[in-house]
């Protein structure tokens, strides 16, 4: 009779989710109840571990960020803005793709990544659908939904406050290394590499697009005026967007919340104040929740679940210790490899969870080594971010999966481009100027 330890189980699950995520034998929002059959009975997690994975605070912020996203589109908010967007860029469909590769990873830089991708996903989506119906699963479309994820994760390294992991690691190098990250010092590798990084991905994605590129289409985006819905509508979001990018100067008055908090508040807004278009008709009903993408909520449980699974079950602690073999490994050798281990790691491991277990072990090895302990963190770390292969990778690839206009094998053919690109620019940053 075969026994298996909880490790080797541990490596069977998720061996069976990725190739399952992959191969889309079975919708991928099934394979993400996977560990909620059996992480339990097979003792790889207490029952406790699994609801908080599946009830994980970024699930209330991607919900309340649907919700807001929901009263957009229900009132054709998403498609004024888009309208603006147009205006400015032009027609042109590479046009309308620099533009939101370049608005996205530029908001980015400065709220959370998952806030910026929940608000320009209703946009995007709104250009798609002003294109003729024979053009709305063009290639065309794939690019610009994928543009909205690859942005949001590119912007989140170009500053400190641009993603959490950078944050958390700055944290932990502070507390138990004494090593300080100042803004600046983050700044200096992080922006231009993510302009880099952005730049980059509108060529790939332009030359990709072929003869597409040049198609230029009447979309019918003429300004017209704001409705008073419309306005209530954009007053919401507008207000949820200021709690996001202020949030750090709130907290500093005292006032405590987090990105989740005031998407729920923004959320339950929309069911509470009225339309006031001559009806007592509220923004939305409970019964316009039926077209939220409830999947991508059990998509990134699912993915958390996945990752609680391997940290509890000695599987990230095995690949940690396995440093301890690179004891006489340079430093570009150390740069490339823990890069490389980060970007793919996190694509079925959230990149917060990355930063938080493998930084203290690089700050460790370091000093045991006598290597430079911060170049090896920021490689890490932004390898962490700019995950582009898989739905669970990061938390904005997760919300454009729910668009329904991208397959995972479009998501992991160009991601895996992205990866490499990233892996060779990070690591030539890193050992460069630093």
């Amino acid at each position: 009779m075969w026994v298996f330890d909880g490790f080797t189980l541990s490596l069977l699950l998720a061996g069976l989710m990725v190739v399952l995520w992959i191969s889309e034998w079975i919708p991928v929002y099934l394979t993400a109840l996977f560990p909620l059959l059996f992480a339990v009975p097979m003792g790889l997690l207490t029952p406790k571990d699994l609801a908080q994975c599946y009830g994980d605070a970024n699930i209330f912020l991607f919900f309340g960020g649907f919700v807001l996203a929901l009263g957009l589109e229900k009132w054709g908010v998403h498609e004024q803005i888009a309208r603006r967007i147009i205006a400015v860029v032009g027609d042109k469909k590479s046009n309308i793709l620099l533009g939101f590769i370049l608005s996205t990873g530029m908001i980015s830089m400065w709220i959370s990544n998952t806030a910026t991708a929940l608000m320009m996903l209703p946009m995007a989506i709104a250009v798609i659908e002003a294109m003729p119906p024979s053009h709305r699963h063009s290639r065309f479309s794939v690019f610009l939904m994928l543009s909205i994820a690859y942005a949001s994760n590119i912007g989140g390294v170009g500053t400190l406050i641009g993603s959490p992991p950078n944050t958390q690691m700055a944290s932990i190098l502070s507390e138990s290394f004494q090593v300080e990250i100042s803004f600046f010092d983050w700044m200096k590798i992080g922006m231009p590499l993510a302009i880099l990084l952005l730049l980059l991905m509108f060529l790939i994605f332009n030359m990709l697009l072929g003869a597409e590129r040049k198609d230029v289409h009447d979309l019918h985006f003429h300004t017209l005026p704001w409705t008073k819905a419309q306005k209530r509508v954009l007053w919401i979001f507008s207000m949820v967007a200021f709690l996001w990018i202020f949030r750090e100067v709130f907290v500093g008055w005292g006032i405590n919340y987090r990105d989740e908090n005031a998407a729920i508040l923004g959320a339950l807004a929309m069911f509470l104040m009225p339309s006031g278009d001559g009806q007592k008709e509220k923004i939305l009903r409970w019964s316009d929740t039926e077209k939220l993408p409830w999947g991508i909520l059990l998509l990134f449980g699912g993915g958390l679940a996945l990752a609680a699974v391997l940290e509890k079950n000695g599987v990230l602690q095995f690949l940690a210790q396995s440093f301890e073999s690179f004891d006489g490994i340079g430093l570009t050798a150390a740069v490339l490899m823990l890069t490389t281990l980060a970007i793919f790691i996190s694509e079925v491991l959230s990149n917060l969870a990355m930063v938080t277990l493998f930084v203290p072990v690089v700050g460790i090895f370091a000093t045991q080594t006598g290597l430079p302990l911060v170049p090896m963190a920021m490689a890490l770390t932004l390898g962490a971010s700019l995950a582009f292969m898989m739905p669970v990778g990061t938390p904005p690839n997760a919300i454009v999966f729910g668009s329904g206009y991208l397959r995972i094998k479009d998501m992991m053919r160009y991601g895996f481009i992205l990866n490499l690109i990233s892996l060779a620019l990070i690591s030539l940053f890193v050992i460069l100027f630093l």
